[in-house]
């Protein structure tokens, strides 16, 4: 990239008590750049989202948007997390328009309600505005919190797993409204997961990290593939396939360097021969 990123980390490590989760992370993001952040449970993802949101401190380097270092959470920087955080006693409608009034606090009342219906109405959760999210599904609860996310109008948007809990085919439903999403609004997106396929499906760049502790970035991995993408067609994308492919297989490597007692556990097998079912069975012993 040249020039100044538009969101950067430098050199940026986090510990908690004695252990190193984070060493040495130096990412840049172009304004409007979708990115997939890939790895393992455990390996410091929701850290590094947490680190980008200004929900925690770095113990060491820094992290600028547009420049500036960041100093803390902010409205130039919208969050879903993985437990969608709703406020229970609060409709679809009141949840939105919370975080919309902490942020556009000087609107007269009718722009206000404009704003947040318009995006009530880009998640499909018109019908439902008026509804409580234990009368949701998971999958509309998500979508109460992107648009939530959406409605403070944040420069970045940051998505802590927010697929993950999600059946498959809400799963895949919800991938499509955010790809739908993003070609409207072309935020600049930073998508933590740990499948693969979804990364492809969504992304223009895919960074895995690497396991931890003191994990780090890996390679960049550039998604070639046009957009608006159709999940049935890239499925028989030979870029799709030799992708993926490669993404798997470094991932896979890296998780073995990490763990290399996962390779060999020193167990001895016993040596056993398939038993011949034609062969006549051996009376049992009587008592």
């Amino acid at each position: 990239m040249s020039g100044v990123p538009f969101f950067e980390l430098s050199s940026v490590s986090k510990s908690f008590g004695s252990t190193e989760v984070l060493s040495g992370i130096q990412l840049g993001l172009d304004e409007g750049e979708f990115l997939a952040i890939v790895g393992f449970s455990g390996s410091g993802k929701t850290t590094l989202i947490s680190l980008m949101a200004g929900l925690v401190e770095p113990d060491a380097g820094e992290i600028r948007m547009e420049g500036s270092k960041i100093a803390g959470p902010g409205p130039d920087r919208g969050v879903v997390f993985q437990n969608y955080s709703l406020l229970p006693w609060l409709t679809v409608y009141g949840n939105v328009e919370l975080a919309v009034k902490q942020v556009f606090g000087d609107w007269s009342a009718a722009r206000r309600k404009e704003h947040i219906e318009h995006y009530i109405e880009m998640v499909n959760l018109t019908p439902a505005r008026d509804k409580y999210p234990a009368e949701l599904s998971g999958g509309m609860r998500q979508r109460v919190s992107v648009a939530r996310a959406l409605a403070i109008d944040p420069k970045i948007l940051l998505l802590d797993e927010p697929l993950s809990a999600l059946d498959a085919l809400t799963r895949a439903s919800l991938q499509d409204e955010i790809e739908r999403i993003w070609e409207q609004d072309r935020k600049t997106v930073v998508l933590i997961t740990n499948d693969v396929d979804e990364a492809i499906l969504l992304a223009d760049r895919i960074v895995p990290l690497r396991p931890g502790p003191r994990a780090s970035l890996g390679p960049d991995f550039r998604v070639p593939l046009a957009r608006p993408r159709d999940r049935r067609a890239i499925n028989h994308d030979p870029q799709f396939k030799k992708l993926r492919n490669e993404i798997t297989q470094y991932l896979v490597a890296e998780g073995r360097h990490a763990n290399p007692g996962a390779q060999a556990l020193g167990l001895s097998l016993p040596e056993l021969e398939p038993a011949d079912l034609r062969a006549p069975r051996r009376p049992a012993l009587s008592r």
